[in-house]
């Protein structure tokens, strides 16, 4: 009896578990077993590895060869374990030496003629193993590119079965075969978008920067061709880019939905999902594995829902849970898996659904209960987590009014300032950006705002205008106006400006 072990990840969300693939070769009735809690795309590994095997010319052992994958329990999803199933069972035999398998992570999908196809989430696979103290990994030639993006790691993009066995020693002729390509997609193209371009709506480029600065969530409300789109489209280039660790998640939750990933993008992702998206879509899910939606794909970046008004009922509520809380857990019959959901989130909405009303020169024809049936589609706990409330008009001139238009260059650096400003204030605590302080801290932490200063927004909330989570979100882009404008704390005319952004009140 001769027992070979190697490794492999098995991913639920961006989490990843190693798994100890083990293969026992036994003087018994021939039969290829498979054993470890396996779904049914991973059971059928059998057939694909000995196929594989055979058409290298490295044919398995006619002996009874159990593999098993430990932990027992742990669910296993996928074709990411046929590689690492190949060699442990090739090497029951001697062909390749224990030790070179026993510290080697092995991802990848085999094809029937032996060689390596690729798969997704290699990317987060790599990382979480090498986390674990792991440095040599075997994958497919076309997802070298994106493991390779973890540092201080050894990776051989394979194109077949057999340079896997060479590399591990084993004595075999490695043939010359093309390697199997990825998906023909194109990766994401960076828009240069500026800020600079937009005419005539000075108070909203302005309210753009504050949530920029501050991390708030922005609602925008406003006729078709007043810039709504415009303005959400230019948010990304005006963030600070993402530090390493931000642009490794964004990257791993790209490779995991399936994209292209060959390089770490310092911009913030930006998700535009169309109005009419399901909630699965959103969250995210599977029946088998679980696949980022568009708010794990948003995180670190901007979620933007344009037409929100016209979204099926229930989806933008189940925005709400991960809004308060960053994250998606995403639960089915034998696992769950969870995403980080740090996003900012933008809706824009017409007034009406012929978008005229309370247009100026406007003429909409809904009857009022219309109205008030087409703005109640956005329900009223979604829109208190709604940090700005931006009501836009048509402008009214294609000219600038003589003032120089804010670009994207000279908001980027206020929003960088204003952020360095706020991680300054914050330091020594688990929070960087206004917007994810508790509002506890706020009101009653070493920095709260003076009770002259928050006299306005104290009325407002004892005649019913806001709640008192309206009241924590109004203190924090309280703050980040301050931070913009260079002061230690917020004035009463920065409480008020933000009350204003909030509700379009001033107390």
């Amino acid at each position: 009896m001769r027992v070979a072990r190697t490794w492999a990840v098995a991913l639920t969300g961006l989490r990843g578990e190693l798994v100890e693939v083990e293969a026992d070769l036994t003087a018994q009735t021939p039969e290829f077993k498979l054993i470890g809690l396996a779904d049914k795309a991973l059971g059928e590994a059998v057939r694909r590895v000995t196929n594989a095997c055979e058409n290298s010319d490295m044919r398995l052992p006619d002996r009874r060869l159990t593999v098993n994958l430990s932990p027992a329990g742990l669910p296993k999803q996928g074709t990411g374990f046929d590689v690492a199933i190949a060699v442990a069972a090739l090497a029951t035999d001697g062909l390749m030496p224990p030790e070179s398998l026993a510290r080697t992570v092995h991802i990848g999908e085999l094809g029937l003629d032996g060689r390596l196809r690729p798969v997704p989430g290699v990317l987060p696979a790599v990382h979480a193993a090498a986390r674990r103290g792991f440095d040599r990994f075997v994958v497919p030639h076309a997802n070298l590119a994106e493991a390779e993006l973890v540092p201080g790691v050894e990776v051989l993009g394979a194109v077949s079965l057999a340079q896997v066995a060479r590399w591990h020693g084993a004595d075999v002729e490695v043939p010359d075969v093309e390697p199997v390509p990825g998906e023909a997609r194109r990766p994401r193209a960076t828009e240069r978008l500026d800020l600079a371009e937009i005419v005539g709506q000075p108070a909203a480029v302005e309210a753009l920067i504050v949530a920029a600065a501050g991390g708030h969530h922005l609602l925008m409300s406003g006729p078709p061709g007043a810039g709504k789109t415009m303005l959400a489209r230019r948010l990304p280039g005006i963030l600070p880019p993402l530090d390493d660790d931000a642009a490794l998640e964004v990257a791993s939750l790209r490779s995991l939905a399936g994209e292209p990933v060959s390089k770490l993008d310092r911009t913030p992702p930006f998700e535009a999902p169309h109005h009419s998206a399901s909630i699965a879509a959103l969250i995210g899910g599977g029946s088998r594995t679980a696949r980022p939606g568009a708010i794990a794909r948003a995180s670190r970046g901007v979620l933007f829902v344009d037409e929100a008004a016209e979204a099926p009922g229930g989806v933008l509520d189940a925005l709400r849970q991960p809004l308060e809380q960053g994250r998606i857990e995403i639960h089915r019959a034998g696992f769950r898996a969870e995403f980080p959901a740090r996003f900012q989130l933008v809706l824009a909405t017409n007034p009406c659904p012929c978008g005229e009303y309370g247009v100026r020169g406007g003429a909409c024809a809904c009857a009022p209960s219309v109205i008030r049936r087409y703005l109640s589609r956005l329900s009223g706990p979604l829109l208190d987590r709604m940090d700005i409330d931006l009501r836009l008009q048509r402008v009214a001139s294609s000219h600038h009014d003589g003032t120089a238009p804010v670009s994207t260059a000279e908001a980027h650096e206020r929003v960088a300032a204003a952020r360095e400003r706020a991680a300054a204030r914050l330091h020594g605590t688990p929070w960087r950006v206004n917007a994810d302080v508790p509002g506890a801290w706020l009101r009653q932490g070493p920095r709260a705002i003076a009770p002259d200063a928050r006299r306005t927004l104290e009325t407002a909330l004892q005649r019913g205008a806001i709640t008192l989570r309206g009241y924590d979100r109004i203190l924090r882009v309280a703050w980040t106006i301050a931070d913009l404008a260079g002061r230690d704390q917020p004035s009463t005319a920065d409480v008020g400006q933000a009350l204003f952004l909030k509700k379009g009140v001033t107390g």
